[in-house]
């Protein structure tokens, strides 16, 4: 990869496209997503991607503590999602049976019915705004491009 000289305290006018392009882009279309998640279904993407991180894991249930790490959001802040999300029985909340500290939250069989309704909007809208704009080569290559910076970041 061949090195750019770059301005000390500034970003070229290439690299405040490419960095301002990604900011922007991924704002835009987290917020449309959000929208239609809460007009659609009265959930947040936030509760979402919990949602979804459940559906993904063995028996629908995972840590709290690791549905933290795998996010965004703190550990209080996943729990205040798991809290909302029970709230309303898409999730239960269970204690840890291993330590008397930890929780797990479990996907209900209402969640799994308003996540699956809801993964199907999500997949349409981001492939109708992104995916479906580039071609198969230019995904792969897009694919490679965040597996190597991905490559570059410390384990959180």
């Amino acid at each position: 990869m061949a090195k750019r000289r770059r301005p000390v305290n500034d970003f070229s006018p290439l690299e405040q496209a490419a960095w301002g392009g990604l900011l922007g882009m991924h704002g835009r279309l987290l917020r449309q997503i959000e929208q239609e998640l809460l007009d659609r279904f009265r959930i947040s993407h936030a509760e979402f991607e919990v949602l979804l991180r459940l559906s993904w894991a063995d028996g629908h249930r995972m840590r709290i503590q690791d549905l933290a790490t795998q996010s965004l959001l703190t550990r209080s802040g996943i729990s205040r999602v798991v809290e909302r999300l029970a709230r309303v029985d898409l999730v239960t909340r269970e204690a840890a049976p291993e330590d008397g500290r930890g929780a797990y939250a479990v996907l209900t069989e209402r969640g799994v019915g308003v996540f699956s309704a809801a993964l199907t909007t999500h997949v349409a809208l981001v492939r109708a705004a992104f995916l479906d704009r580039f071609d198969e080569s230019e995904l792969q290559t897009m694919a490679r491009f965040w597996r190597r910076v991905e490559e570059q970041l410390p384990e959180a």
